[in-house]
């Protein structure tokens, strides 16, 4: 099993100047520190105008800033807006291949729609559509990545004349291919396009084997026909984060923040929002049991030898992830930077899960990694083999571009 941080970049008003300037600080040396520590991944968000929930509007940004200061630890874009009314496909797989450069290699790119009216409504995106928006445009990034030059494309929802996309990922055919699923149904769509599955969802470990055996069922049929030039089969699951040798003291610093994430997710799809006017925090603690977290410490000590999470000791946290990892999840994302949980509390859990739970999984990981490899590999050809794929243009058939001026005849000397 393999473990990743994650990033919306949350800050609970009231702020102040420097608030959002020392937010991205620490995030930056969480994650320096998360690479020395030996994780796996660093996932970052793209949302947009989400006061409170979300302030991740440019992770092309923060990741390039994360790969100067890293050397093994895997970037993500968990994940990128690939609508074409966000950003243009073009412009997406430019990104993606240059941070792939500079990292060495270390991208992975995960592609999502958004959710909310402020995100969908600010760009002009068609609710109803933005899934096969979604969709389309990220097999067209993928093929922008690999051809050269790309063909050219046209539909109802963007257009693009036959162009080199420059340049090209270090990763070949492109970095890895996820998508971010919130139930079921979404799993079954990553898993059909032959994509990781990013599942933001807070589910035990039984409703995750059903997601697990959901997934890998449809990548080993033949309903699997791959989006991108490959299949990344993988499903990673998000769950809170929290770790101290005492249990009670861990649940005060991670459980609040975790209850805010929620709290502020649905809110902000649910409810009426005045665009800088939120006021989240406030709400969520005025309807938050004021002892919620001491009836949370005071349940976990009841069922102590048995209780499992991560917001907890090691021990809890290995109970946990030992759970998720027979359940057959490849990866669990800790959301620790949430609510108002402290940069240096973040700091100590990752530093006592990287001591003393990580290496209990670690030992395995490659052996598990080879034994799914060659248990999924037929089944990856044959999805390659299903795919259609959009063929480079002949030689003849690359089109000249007209220059902008016409070429001045040139007669006698130049004066």
């Amino acid at each position: 099993m393999q473990f990743g941080i994650f990033y919306e970049h949350q800050l609970p008003k009231p702020w102040s100047d420097d608030d959002e300037y020392q937010l991205l600080r620490d995030a930056l040396d969480q994650v320096e520190l998360a690479d020395r520590l030996g994780f796996d991944y660093a996932w970052e968000v793209e949302h947009h105008f989400l006061d409170e929930y979300s302030h991740s509007s440019a992770p092309e940004v923060f990741l390039a800033a994360a790969a100067a200061r890293t050397e093994r630890i895997r970037l993500g874009h968990g994940i990128r807006q690939v609508i074409p009314n966000y950003n243009h496909p073009a412009r997406t797989a430019e990104g993606l291949a240059t941070l792939d450069l500079i990292s060495d290699g270390r991208v992975d790119f995960g592609i999502g729609e958004g959710a909310t009216r402020l995100e969908l409504h600010g760009f002009d995106i068609p609710a109803k559509q933005k899934r096969a928006m979604s969709l389309e445009a990220a097999e067209q990034i993928a093929n922008m990545m690999v051809l050269d030059p790309y063909p050219g494309y046209t539909s109802e929802n963007f257009s693009m004349p036959c162009r080199n996309v420059l340049p090209k990922p270090r990763q070949k055919p492109h970095p890895p291919m996820w998508i971010a699923c919130t139930n079921r149904d979404t799993i079954k769509v990553a898993a059909r396009n032959g994509l990781g599955a990013l599942a933001f969802s807070f589910v035990d470990p039984e409703e995750a084997n059903t997601w697990v055996d959901v997934y890998y069922d449809i990548i080993k049929s033949e309903e699997c026909v791959p989006l991108g030039h490959t299949v990344n089969a993988n499903v990673a699951l998000v769950t809170g984060f929290s770790l101290n040798e005492d249990r009670a003291e861990a649940i005060r610093r991670g459980q609040e923040g975790f209850e805010f994430f929620g709290y502020a997710l649905n809110a902000l799809v649910a409810h009426d929002v005045r665009p800088g006017r939120t006021n989240l925090w406030s709400e969520f603690q005025s309807l938050r049991d004021p002892d919620s977290t001491d009836q949370r410490i005071a349940a976990a000590a009841e069922h102590d030898d048995t209780y499992s999470s991560c917001i907890g000791t090691p021990a809890d946290a290995q109970r946990h992830l030992r759970e998720m990892s027979d359940a057959g999840v490849d990866q669990v994302i800790f959301i620790q930077q949430a609510g108002r949980n402290k940069h240096e509390d973040i700091c100590a859990s990752l530093e006592l899960f990287a001591s003393d739970v990580m290496p209990e999984f670690a030992a395995e990981q490659a052996e598990r990694q080879a034994r799914k490899d060659a248990e999924l590999a037929p089944y990856i050809e044959a999805a390659l083999a299903r795919k259609t794929w959009m063929q480079p243009l002949p030689e003849d058939q690359i089109p000249t571009v007209r220059a902008s001026v016409k070429k001045a005849a040139v007669s006698g000397s130049m004066t």
